[in-house]
């Protein structure tokens, strides 16, 4: 067998194998992707302390309610931009926001005496599609995975930052 015929037989042996595995393999990941941007529809973003979330902002409506410093609620109404919304589910995707879990909530305390602490500032976070929604609850005092609560934090607060600027312009 030449020299020639050797590259050949391997290159059909070998790679073209592997790439014709990693084009079926990649293609249905991609085409079956749980979260496409092309099927994203909306943010709703919801926080405060406890169980009483009053700064809301849903970017289908536009409506961004929220408590400024001296404590009254004001509404507003804030447009996100298309390259805004693509900003955040790529930083969502990047971040791996998919996979958190749906509730990272500390556990309720069961001792009276604990019912005059603050009560702990909550996010709610939901990232709606065409055929379904991601949904986190975190709490800012969540002792679970340390890196699972820092993607939810990184999130959060890059979707407050959006918001800002959007009703800054």
């Amino acid at each position: 067998m030449s020299e020639h015929n050797k590259r050949i037989f391997l290159a059909i042996c070998i790679i073209v194998p592997f790439a014709l595995y990693c084009y079926v393999y990649y293609s249905q990941m991609i085409r079956n992707a749980p979260y496409r941007f092309s099927d994203f529809e909306s943010i709703v973003l919801k926080y405060g302390e406890g169980d009483s979330l009053v700064n809301r902002f849903d970017s289908q409506s536009g409506v961004y309610q929220y408590l400024n410093r001296s404590d009254s609620l004001v509404t507003d109404t804030v447009r996100l931009r298309e390259d805004d919304m693509r900003h955040l589910h790529g930083k969502a995707a990047q971040l791996g926001f998919w996979n958190l879990p749906e509730d990272m909530t500390s556990p309720v305390p069961q001792s009276p005496q604990n019912n005059t602490e603050r009560p702990v500032p909550r996010f709610y976070l939901q990232f709606n599609y065409k055929e379904k929604s991601k949904t986190v609850t975190l709490d800012a005092d969540f002792d679970g995975n340390p890196k699972m609560r820092e993607t939810a934090k990184s999130v959060i607060d890059e979707v407050i930052r959006v918001i800002n600027d959007a009703r800054d312009r």
